[in-house]
């Protein structure tokens, strides 16, 4: 089900000082008549049933609001206007119907020429939005039309879909649509954790191409090496999707999420990451088109350190979105 925007839950300190703007005056609800380029739209996924089958801890499908509330607050700093399109809503166990709505308002805000950035919701999420820019890009026949996925993530997300689809199965969906349509499976994680992930998996990534680095290697020493490694992937592909999943940092760090990690990677070294991503699709000229945040779970959350975290990375997201 899709609900549109509910500005009402943008509630925030109002200074009397002249441009003292925060997130919850600049936000504004999406409607068809407005003119939308070159903006940044947020579009809930309030869903969890991906990770319920999954065996996760369900309350993902209340990360929308709680990640909303965390950035409402926050300081405005951008000059192009930001949207709320509203939330997709599972009802019941109807994970897939809620996908292709996901894939369907991806596809209308990316026609509009603005960049979706996706509120989870579990991340099942994933294929919703990869489908949403899949299927944009074969309506409007765009000749390079390579995608690249770069997931932060503890999970490589690659189990097979049987009996049906899970949190755990996304990437493994997305290789399965590249095949069909004779197109590259051009995917890299960073942070993955290699007790959370069986052999199966690793043997699946290996022989499907798939890029990551452990999180015990995504450290500030590294960056040159994942620089390079950026380098490589980004001259494969001509469109790229960035998603997070909060369960890429510590639990004392993110305790809200489905499946806490252990170790996990520093949140600062995430930011320098996404403007390193920004920096290099520019040298390497692949439009940034889309991106999301998963599994946040206020459940669980202590002193909204997730929710917090989630809107900083978001507000980083935007800010070279925007540029």
């Amino acid at each position: 089900m899709f609900k549109p925007a509910d500005i009402s839950q943008w509630q925030g300190r109002i200074d009397d000082e002249a441009d003292a703007l925060r997130w919850h005056q600049a936000i504004k609800p999406l409607n068809d008549d407005l003119n939308i380029e070159n903006s940044s739209v947020l579009l809930g996924f309030a869903c969890d049933e991906g990770v319920r089958r999954n065996h996760g801890r369900p309350g993902a499908k209340e990360g929308p609001a709680a990640i909303r509330r965390a950035l409402a607050n926050l300081a405005w700093h951008h000059n192009n206007p930001i949207f709320d399109g509203g939330d997709i809503i599972c009802e019941g166990e109807q994970l897939e119907v809620a996908q292709r709505q996901l894939a369907e308002q991806v596809t209308s805000i990316l026609h509009r020429n603005a960049r979706p950035l996706i509120l989870g919701g579990g991340h099942e999420m994933a294929w919703g939005s990869f489908l949403g820019l899949s299927n944009y890009l074969q309506q409007t026949a765009i000749k390079k039309n390579r995608i690249g996925i770069i997931n932060f993530d503890a999970h490589f997300d690659l189990r097979a879909p049987m009996p049906q689809a899970t949190s755990g199965t996304p990437f493994r969906q997305i290789a399965q649509q590249c095949k069909d349509q004779q197109q590259p499976f051009n995917y890299m994680v960073l942070g993955i954790n290699p007790l959370a992930n069986t052999n199966t998996l690793f043997e699946f990534a290996k022989n499907h191409h798939v890029t990551w680095r452990y999180d015990t290697d995504c450290t500030q020493d590294q960056l040159p090496s994942i620089t390079q490694q950026f380098d490589r992937f980004l001259k494969e592909i001509d469109e790229l999707y960035v998603t997070i999943c909060l369960d890429v940092f510590a639990p004392h760090i993110a305790p809200g999420v489905s499946a806490p990690s252990t170790i996990g990677i520093e949140p600062l070294f995430a930011l320098k990451l996404i403007e390193t991503i920004k920096q290099r699709c520019t040298q390497h000229q692949v439009r940034w088109r889309i991106s999301d945040i998963a599994e946040m779970n206020p459940i669980y959350d202590i002193e909204q350190r997730t929710a917090r975290l989630a809107a900083r990375l978001i507000e980083s997201t935007v800010k070279f979105h925007n540029r």
